[in-house]
């Protein structure tokens, strides 16, 4: 199954030109996360997507709250944060909201290490997990050197083993791939990123 990724749009116009014209060959489209910018916008940012061709699956990022992403209106969207969906043979689990908690002040949407892991606790099976945050030590390095990836992100990895990890937030680490064990881990960036999933 041929899966259109991306993450931290932030409201990039040419950037959902893209993905939009992507999709018409994608199966699945997913989004990480950070549609927005500090909760405002969302409403534009369904309108730059509303051309998508194939149904997405999204999770909040800490730029705007799970409530206020499922109320946005997307066409065709499914949004995870803490649930899982089955998907033409696949199973899907998503997390959204930095973890942990960012120190962005109160326009964030972040969850603990000890919240998001509870809320992983409910999967027990998934081929794709998509997780605003990227696991620590994967794909989270900040500019200053600084490791902010989620240790509850990367225990349920470890657990779950699932074929791909989709994940953004960490700007500076945008674009990056890498192997936790048998999982694939991309942090996507706002490009069209291409994965293979088999059911």
């Amino acid at each position: 199954m041929k899966i259109l990724a991306f993450s931290d749009l932030h409201l990039s116009a040419s950037h959902a030109a893209d993905i939009v014209a992507a999709s018409a060959g994608a199966d699945l489209v997913i989004g990480a996360g950070d549609f927005c910018n500090m909760r405002q916008g969302l409403d534009r940012a369904v309108a730059m997507l509303s051309g998508l061709k194939a149904p997405m699956v999204a999770v909040p990022g800490n730029g705007e709250s799970a409530d206020e992403l499922r109320s946005a209106g997307f066409p065709g969207t499914s949004v995870l944060h803490g649930e899982g969906l089955d998907f033409e043979g696949l199973r899907l689990f998503g997390l959204g909201y930095g973890v942990p908690e960012t120190p962005f002040g109160g326009w964030s949407c972040d969850l603990s290490e000890v919240h998001a892991a509870a809320m992983l606790a409910a999967c027990d099976h998934a081929d794709i997990v998509i997780s605003h945050s990227p696991p620590k030590g994967f794909g989270d390095v900040t500019s200053g050197g600084v490791s902010v990836g989620s240790t509850a992100v990367r225990a349920a990895a470890e657990r779950l083993q699932p074929q791909v990890l989709l994940c953004g937030h960490v700007h500076d680490c945008w674009g990056f791939r890498g192997a936790l064990g048998k999982t694939q881990v991309a942090n996507l960036g706002p490009a069209a990123n291409w994965f293979e999933v088999e059911p």
